[in-house]
Parts: structure tokens; sequence; C-alpha cells
């Protein structure tokens, strides 16, 4: 078994959420209005019409209009605007 699927496997048992217990990236939507990005590692690149973070998996690019940024904190950053695309990229 890999230390991803035992980690998997002892957060069940002590009932502990997957996204600490892996440092995954948390994600909040709002429609497509609204995005809160909790345990990122910072951001790649910020314009009105794209934002990528860096995520320890890799990125999370976000694609829209008049796409701003704000709560900016070390743990979560919250990006409004109108969304038209998310996507991962490893």
């Amino acid at each position: 078994m890999s230390k991803k699927g035992r980690m998997q496997r002892l957060a069940g048992l002590l009932e502990l959420p997957q996204d600490i217990v892996l440092d995954l990236p948390r994600m909040t939507m709002l429609g497509n209005i609204q995005m809160l990005v909790e345990n990122h590692k910072g951001i790649i690149e910020y314009t009105p019409e794209l934002v990528r973070i860096r995520l320890k998996q890799g990125e999370l690019v976000i694609n829209g209009s008049d796409l701003v940024l704000g709560n900016l904190q070390v743990e979560q950053i919250l990006v409004e605007g109108t969304m038209s695309e998310i996507r991962f990229n490893p």
C-alpha cells in the first residue's frame, strides 16, 4: 500500500479530514462568482482574466472576467468575479 493510501486509511480510522492529513487544498465556491481556496502554496499569476494558484499537487487555474483577489492570507485566498473555467494542472 502506498503512503497516500496509508494516510487515507489512517484519516478514516481516526475520523480526521483527509484535506488536513494529505495536505490537500480545500476549495469552497459560491456559484461562479466567488471561490475560497485554503491550504494553497502561493499565487503564480494574477490578471483580471486569469488566476493561477500554486498547490502542493500542482496548480489551480481559474479563467474568467473581472477577477479580483481578496482576503489574502497565508492559508487562504478569496477569488471574486465571474469564473468561466476552473482546472487543475499537475
